[in-house]
This record gives structure tokens, C-alpha cells and sequence, in this order.
């Protein structure tokens, strides 16, 4: 794709701008839960939903996908949940000769949106058969590579880790996961709606409003959204400040957290903050799509120390002081 088009950054805007509102037709409230989803999809990333079980965490991604037309696969992670479970298996079938050979069963894997249910209640060496998948998009089975569909993404739900029977994500593969959006408990208006829509006899079906191609032109045409010099500064400062030792960090960072962002925090920063741009029919990425985006990218990357744990450190207070220090380094770095 060569130059971005104005027509098509407008088309985008406005199709981008039906689904969201097709969504909130069937689900209520959840608006901020819906535009980060959308982000991290047209991004191309991983997200992680994290709220209390019966939020409709699971239904939201189904709509998403509804009104997406995007081939949906639902997996609800256990304890006795297997790799092959997922990725797929080798199985002993006849063939036209008479004999019998292997042939592969694709896992659920193989669809555009994987909605990972409670994925931290699997084990961990389940919830690692995810890793190949969402960095690789690829799967492997007995030294065989299988290629998954395009676009892919795992929109995985977790409960806190506080309740019984769970386990935490590796880190590693909690790096994978490109933002982590936390759902709230609706409000007392918004409960209210949930049962009269719910309770029902009356089921509109969602309009599709787009498919699977369209969301892979969208994605190409927010990569080539423009990110100036001192806004990739910002990012880069912000990133730096998510580590102890580092010149940027602020004191809680310092006082709290074991170690912070990677290279790939500061890839998600990025590529979210150009599709927010999208979002409002913006050629460029300001420092207020930085910080919009920051929260969601940032408090998975955050890994408290022992006194961060023990005192109930808020991961967003911690993001909201480093935002503010990085834009006051940039200042002093500009002003030089």
C-alpha cells in the first residue's frame, strides 16, 4: 500500500464508527471496553480482559465478532486442558488405498478471534501452547508448522488472580499480550438496562458491518499513520520509565516495581496510539494518544516488587506519575 489515501482514512472512520455503535446496540455501557478492543484488533494484537466472572466479558467478544463477520472459536480453559486441545492433533484415518495415514484436525486455533475463556485457570504448560501462536501465528504439531488464519487474534479473559483456582500468566507470555483492559462493575442505570434487554423475549439480530479483509486493510492503513519525532520521544521516555534505574523513572517506579517494559511495550505504544489517530481521521499520533493508550499497555508490564505487592501498589497511579515525568523530561530535553 503506497500513500495513505484521504478517502480511505475517512471510509475507515466511518465504518470503524458503525461498529462501535452496532455493538453498543446489544451491549451496555463497556464503551472505553469496547474502543481499547478495538484498538488492540485493528493494532493487530493480543488483548486481556480482566474483570470478575458474569461482567459479559465473553459475550462482548462474541458480538465484536458478529458485527466483524471474523470466524469465531471459543475455548474455556480448565485445569485439565491439553495443548492438543487447542493447537490441534494427528489422527489415524482410512485413506482412498485402503490403508490408513495421518491426517491433522485443526484445534480452535484456526479462527480470526480465539476467545481464550478464564485463561488463567488452565495450567501453565497449556497456557504456554499459546505462546508459538500469538508471536508466530503459526502452530506446530509432531515437527509439522501449520499457518493460522489471517487476521488472528486472542482475546483472552481473566478473573483475578485473588481467586481460588487460578494461575498467573508466565511472564513472557503476558508480554505477548499487546494491551490489558480491565472491566468495571457496571453502574446502577447501566444494571438496570442489562435486565431489561437481557430479560426479554425480543433478540435483534447485529448487523455485519465489515469482514475479516476489510480489518486487514484497516490495519495497513494505520501503520502508515505518522508518528513525529518528539511524540516517539515521549514514547520512548515513557518506556524507560517503567524501569527502577532508570534516569526517567519516578520515585514510586523506583520505590515499587522489580523491573518494567520491554522493547515490545514500546512496539504496542506505538502501534495503538496510531490507531486511536485512525480513529479520529488523524493523519499523525499526538502525546495525548500516547497517554491514552499507555494504561492498557503499561500495567501488565509493570511487575511490583515484594513492597509493591504487600502494599496494594495501583498500577495506574504508578503510569499516571511516570506520564507526567516523561512529558516534563521531554521538555527539559527540547528546551536544551
Amino acid at each position: 500500500m503506497g500513500e495513505l489515501n484521504e478517502q480511505e482514512l475517512i471510509e475507515a472512520k466511518e465504518k470503524i464508527e458503525s461498529v462501535r455503535a452496532e455493538i453498543s446496540r446489544f451491549i451496555v455501557g463497556q464503551s472505553e471496553v469496547v474502543e481499547q478492543l478495538l484498538w488492540g484488533i485493528f493494532a493487530g494484537g493480543h488483548v486481556l480482559l480482566e474483570g470478575l466472572p458474569g461482567l459479559g466479558k465473553t459475550m462482548l467478544v462474541r458480538k465484536i465478532s458478529e458485527v466483524m463477520d471474523l470466524q469465531f472459536s471459543r475455548v474455556q480453559f480448565t485445569p485439565d486442558l491439553m495443548p492438543s486441545d487447542i493447537t490441534g492433533t494427528n489422527m489415524i484415518q482410512p485413506n482412498e488405498q485402503g490403508g490408513q495415514s495421518f491426517v491433522f484436525h485443526q484445534g480452535p486455533l484456526f479462527s480470526n478471534i480465539v476467545l481464550a475463556d478464564e485463561i488463567n485457570r488452565a495450567t501453565p504448560k497449556t497456557q504456554s501452547a499459546l505462546l508459538e501462536a500469538m508471536g508466530e501465528r503459526t502452530v506446530t504439531v509432531m515437527g509439522e508448522m501449520y499457518t493460522l488464519p489471517e487476521p488472528f487474534f486472542v482475546l483472552a479473559t481473566q478473573n483475578p488472580i485473588e481467586l481460588e483456582g487460578t494461575y498467573p500468566l508466565p511472564e513472557a507470555q503476558m508480554d505477548r499480550f499487546m494491551m490489558k483492559i480491565n472491566v468495571a462493575y457496571p453502574t446502577r442505570e447501566e444494571l438496570k438496562e442489562i435486565a431489561i434487554r437481557t430479560t426479554g423475549t425480543s433478540v435483534q439480530p447485529l448487523e455485519k458491518w465489515i469482514d475479516a479483509d476489510y480489518v486487514v486493510h484497516v490495519q495497513k492503513i494505520a501503520k502508515q499513520i505518522l508518528v513525529a519525532d518528539n511524540v516517539l520521544d515521549y514514547a520512548v521516555n515513557v518506556t524507560m520509565a517503567t524501569h527502577p534505574n532508570n534516569e526517567f523513572s519516578t520515585e514510586g517506579v523506583k520505590k515499587y516495581v522489580d523491573y518494567g517494559s520491554g522493547p515490545r511495550g514500546l512496539q504496542s505504544l506505538i502501534s495503538l496510539a496510531k490507531v486511536r489517530a485512525l480513529f479520529d481521521g488523524r493523519y499523525n499520533v499526538s502525546i495525548g494518544d500516547i497517554k491514552k493508550v499507555s494504561y492498557a499497555v503499561l500495567r501488565h508490564r509493570l511487575f511490583l516488587n515484594f513492597e509493591g505487592e504487600a502494599a496494594q501498589v495501583s498500577k495506574d497511579h504508578l503510569i499516571e506519575e511516570l506520564l507526567t515525568a516523561a512529558e516534563e523530561n521531554l521538555a527539559s530535553i527540547q528546551g536544551k
